[in-house]
């Protein structure tokens, strides 16, 4: 028994629990629903640079997008990169204006915007579907690396990360948050830093391992035994180099690119974050930092793909190596390739960061969606008002609601890509979340109606593109649908609002808020 807990995969996740038990314990006095929400405004540019990316760079970064290059290839690695020109944006378009507005969720900004409760309401909901897409990833992650690492049950993953959740941000709120994302980050950073080294240093340059894969062709030695008919596995390098696994035509290729960009600029989770700056200074800076720290890990997650595939092809791996590589999927790239580049001990650190990348980004989600609930919903929508100690109690009764729903939810995608999922939470969010954010804050023109409308035929349109696209045209059936949803979103705010003309009396005071320069403080 002691001998088994000595193994360096049960050594670092301890290590990481023990560290999130800490923090939590330390981050547990939340006496205001600013503290609960937001952590009081109180974090720097590095800490919330730190939280932001680790919010952003989830499982679908850390184990999803090496898993995409190493099948798909030259499309997996085009899938990375467009995840980049979201935070761009985001730091460009809106961070600043954001943090002025000040708020405690998503939903504010949008019941404020217009004074009504009507469009908190269809908020709330959009906040909820996405971050449910959002989650379901996050979860599959967690549980699959429990059942192959640790040999536990699917089942038993879903809910011991739920748990962990609960624990971690119902006791820690935005604070204990915020500290644990900004931790997590840096454990991430260094795994991959490390399996990038000690690549480098096998010899596996990136030139020389590509022309090895492009020119391979035929069957992958040593895989019949994992696989369902019992014969090798077969692969192509020359289609594995070139487009058309998941961009088969130039409008896909746009649609990708519309779906992933611009659905970060609408992602809850990420939005919130901007809350927590004490100026609006501070939140672009913040916003500059994540986006480095974010091409940096595009960048190896790209690398480690290829290295991954590389060594795979060569067919002469142990077995429970290649047994992963088969069986699991996509999603257990990194944590395979990480115990042939440094054996047990870089396995164990990449494991760990596995689990960081899951905690962080469902912490994100956790916090917001519980804002959603509690703020928006019982907090807003009740019939008095509620002290500061009873709206940082709703909190946590909502964390412990959103453990199960999502819980149930990880269950129902078992055999999913971590990756794919990802993607159609951005598509969701860019349908949605972004032309509300980006008119709301550029546009003096939007309503109230223009912006329900948005909000409601954006998330429709979303869930029939993704869900009905095997009964739609052919020429409508993309794998990121962002090319139809995005435009029908944008176009529904814009016209409603110009049918209905019912623009708010005071938006101008609101766009003197959040353009203005003397309001770096709030």
């Amino acid at each position: 028994m002691m001998e088994t807990l000595l193994e360096p995969k049960y050594i670092f996740t301890f290590l990481l629990m023990g560290t999130i038990v800490y923090i939590t314990y330390l981050s547990k006095k939340n006496s205001s629903a600013s503290d609960f929400f937001v952590g009081g405004r109180s974090f720097g540019w590095f800490t919330n640079g730190s939280a932001i990316a680790g919010d952003y760079l989830s499982a679908a970064t850390f184990l999803g997008l090496a898993g995409l290059t190493f099948s798909i290839g030259y499309d997996g690695a085009f899938y990375t990169f467009s995840f980049s020109i979201g935070l761009t944006l985001l730091a460009i378009f809106v961070a600043g204006p954001l943090r002025r507005f000040g708020a405690y969720t998503v939903a504010d900004f949008v019941a404020y915007r217009f004074h009504s409760k009507r469009a908190r309401l269809v908020a709330v909901l959009v906040v909820l579907s996405i971050s449910g897409f959002y989650a379901a990833p996050q979860l599959l992650g967690a549980a699959q690396i429990l059942s192959m690492f640790f040999g536990t049950s699917y089942e038993f993953g879903i809910i011991f990360t739920c748990a962990v959740m609960i624990l971690y941000v119902g006791v820690g709120g935005m604070k204990g948050t915020t500290l644990n994302q900004a931790l997590e980050l840096w454990i991430r950073l260094g795994a991959f830093i490390l399996m990038v080294g000690a690549a480098i240093y096998g010899g596996l340059h990136y030139e020389k391992i590509l022309s090895a894969i492009t020119s391979f062709s035929g069957s992958v030695a040593n895989t019949a035994a994992f696989t369902e008919d019992g014969k090798d596995l077969v692969a192509n390098g020359e289609s594995w180099a070139t487009s058309g696994v998941l961009t088969p035509n130039f409008l896909h290729t746009v649609s990708l690119i519309i779906g992933l960009s611009l659905g970060t600029i609408g992602l809850p989770h990420i939005l919130l974050r901007f809350y927590t700056n004490p100026s609006a200074k501070a939140a672009r800076k913040s916003a500059l930092m994540a986006i480095g720290i974010a091409s940096v890990f595009f960048l190896f997650a790209v690398y480690l793909g290829v290295v991954g595939r590389a060594l795979f092809l060569e067919g002469n791996l142990n077995a429970e190596v290649m047994k992963n590589l088969v069986t699991g999927g996509d999603n257990m790239v990194v944590p395979s390739i990480a115990e042939v580049l440094g054996g047990k001990w870089l396995l164990g650190l990449v494991i760990a960061g596995a689990f960081a990348a899951i905690f962080s980004n469902l912490s994100g989600l956790f916090i917001a969606s519980s804002g959603a609930l509690a703020h928006d919903l019982y907090a807003s929508f009740s019939k008095k008002e509620l002290s500061q100690k009873q709206r940082v109690a709703a909190g946590k009764v909502a964390i412990l609601i959103l453990g199960i729903l999502y819980g149930l939810l990880g269950l129902l995608v078992k055999e999913a890509s971590i990756g794919h999922l990802v993607a159609l939470a951005f598509t969701v969010a860019a349908s949605t979340f972004t032309p509300i954010f980006l008119f709301g804050i550029w546009w003096r023109g939007m309503t109230e109606k223009g912006a329900i409308a948005g909000l409601l035929v954006g998330l429709i349109v979303s869930m029939v593109m993704i869900f009905l696209s095997p009964f739609l045209p052919a020429a409508l059936q993309f794998k990121v649908p962002g090319i139809v949803t995005v435009p029908i979103g944008f176009l529904t705010v814009y016209i409603v609002s110009k049918l209905d003309r019912k623009v708010p009396a005071d938006v101008n005071d609101f766009m003197r808020k959040v353009h203005s320069k003397e309001r770096e403080v709030a």
